[in-house]
Parts: C-alpha cells; structure tokens; sequence
C-alpha cells in the first residue's frame, strides 16, 4: 500500500505545481472590442440610401462624429456657401468614425473634415491617451484615402452634466492639439475654451436642459470657431 500512495502523493503535487505555474486567464487586460462600431449599422446604411438619390460633388465639407454633429441643424445657415454633408450619428465614439470612414467620409471626396468625438468615449472609461491613438487611427485612415484634406478636431465640450470629466477631458484635448501641431494634416479647432465661464467651470446657458447636448448659443460659439478655419483653407 505504501507505494501505491506515495505515488498518489506525488502525482497531486504535480498537478498542484502545473496548476501554479498556469497564468490566471482572468488577470489579462481586456481589449476593446472594436466590433462593437456595428451598432451604427443602420444609421450608416440610412446615410447610403440618402446618398443613393442625392448626387454629392467632391469639394464639400464633411461633419462626423457624435450626437452634438448630428443634432447641428443650423449648419447650412452656419457656413453659408460651403456644401455641407452631416454625417454625425448616435451616442457614436471616435473609433466608430475610424470603422465607418471608408463609407461616411472618403466616398464624398471632401476637402475638408470636421470632426467631433470623444466624451462619449471618456463617459465609458477610454483614457484621454486612448482617445488621442483613436482620433489618430482616424486621422491617419482619412489621410491614406485623402492626402490633401484637412482635418478640423473639434475640442470636446465641457459639458455641465460631465463636469465631473473635466479633467479627463483637458489632458484628452492637450493631446490631441500636441498631435495636431505636428501632423501634416490636421488642426486643433478649440471651442473648449469659449464655452467656460470666468470660473472655469461650463456655461450652462450654451446647453439643453439635458445639459449635455448644445442649443442655438452653444452651436454659434462652435461656428464662430470653424468657420474662419474653412474660411482659412480656400
């Protein structure tokens, strides 16, 4: 009997030591999945089937992005002359604009790009550095298909009902203006600091009363910004 549970002994020791030296799955860093950009299928695909009976002439001005992109109805008023294409959707991220470029921005040929995203992206907890890489990733597909565009980042907005993000969203915009000042095609458009009161906190009269999406004050300081930067790129 001895043998038998010696044997016994040293066998569950070594079943013991392998399952020791096996890394714990549930300890690695989780990825973002980026496939979760399909949710916008139907948004994009309405988009197409706009695009299918309006004929887009290269030369215009894309605006993509997020809700406060697509919620812009004074946008024709705004830039008077300019061909405008609003291609904003949902509660959308930066790297969903990435997903959807080849669909909702190159096809047009446009000369220029206004781009908008980012808070939504900090509210689910990407780091400002992670938004930078993801605007970047945008930046960086656009420029392949589009060489001479030019890329306007709108700085995210100091939302009253995301105060608590202010400081994310600071570190986030300083990123991206530092990429901007060295990448040959891209621009820093700061509405940031406009929409802060002499406190530094956001004013809430440029909002809604969700206080996170922009009325007609918050949308003329944002036009008061990009127009004399398209303006600039004639």
């Amino acid at each position: 009997m001895f043998p038998v549970t010696r044997i016994f002994l040293i066998l569950c020791l070594a079943l013991l030591g392998a399952c020791v030296s096996q890394p714990a799955v549930h300890d690695a860093p989780r990825a973002v999945d980026n496939n979760d950009s399909a949710q916008w299928e139907p948004d994009i695909a309405a988009f197409e089937q706009a695009d299918s009976v309006v004929r887009r002439r290269p030369g215009g001005v894309v605006f993509v992005g997020s809700s406060s992109i697509r919620l812009w109805d004074s946008m024709p008023d705004d830039f008077p002359g300019v061909a405008t294409i609003n291609r904003g959707f949902g509660g959308s991220r930066v790297r969903d604009s990435t997903y959807y470029a080849d669909r909702i921005v190159t096809p047009y040929q446009p000369s220029a790009i206004v781009f908008y995203a980012g808070d939504n992206d900090l509210q689910e907890g990407r780091t400002p550095r992670q938004v930078r890489d993801d605007f970047v990733a945008f930046a960086e597909k656009v420029g392949e298909s589009l060489p001479q565009a030019r890329i306007g980042f709108v700085a995210i907005k100091p939302s009253p009902s995301r105060a608590s993000l202010l400081p994310q969203i600071r570190e986030a915009n300083a990123l991206v203006r530092e990429y901007a000042q060295q990448a040959s095609n891209v621009d820093f458009l700061d509405v940031y600091l406009p929409m802060l009161d002499a406190h530094g906190q956001p004013r809430p009269e440029l909002f809604v009363e969700d206080r996170l999406h922009l009325n007609a004050s918050g949308y003329a300081i944002w036009a008061g910004v990009v127009r004399p930067w398209l303006s600039g790129l004639q």
